[in-house]
């Protein structure tokens, strides 16, 4: 089985918290928007430890600098078999700034020989809760009802809580 890491930035914004979702590159997703938002994630090497994982791909799909503290989110497991184990932290974004994202190759279009080179990432964003689960792929709704309950129980107790039951 595949496992991926990813992190889940949020700000506390005046209507409540706000999550930082990636909209993938690259010809296939162009014109698709709602469901296929992510957390900016990627694959582990073997043997990696999973949060430095999530913070490097954070860092080559946004080319943002993500900084902790980071509160674990457990993981989930998306429709192909992949896992991904997530952390939130709170961070902030000035869209005028833009992200820089790695690149991959595609034979675009198919079957013509012709080789393109597209973002992973070629929109960011932040959401609130609600549009924002409009937006994520749906294996990762459940990444923003934990960061929600986390939120409230960092409020409540100044704690947050251990990751759930990881979703099998």
């Amino acid at each position: 089985m595949k496992n991926s890491a990813g992190l889940l930035m949020y700000r506390l914004g005046p209507e409540g918290p706000e999550c930082f979702l990636v909209h993938p590159g690259g010809p296939y997703f162009r014109r698709k928007d709602h469901g296929v938002w992510s957390i900016p994630k990627g694959l582990a090497e073997a043997g990696e430890d999973l949060l430095e994982a999530a913070k490097r791909e954070f860092r080559e799909e946004t080319g943002l600098k993500p900084e902790g503290p980071y509160y674990p989110l457990g993981s989930v497991r998306q429709a192909g078999g992949k896992r991904v184990h997530a952390w939130a932290f709170a961070g902030d974004w000035d869209p005028g700034q833009g992200i820089r994202s790695n690149t991959f190759e595609l034979e675009w279009p198919p079957e013509s020989g012709r080789r393109q080179w597209f973002p992973e990432i070629d929109r960011a964003a932040f959401f609130g809760l609600e549009e924002a689960w409009r937006k994520i792929n749906p294996a990762q709704r459940e990444l923003l009802t934990r960061l929600e309950q986390g939120l409230e129980q960092q409020r409540c107790t100044g704690a947050w809580p251990e990751p759930g039951q990881e979703d099998s």
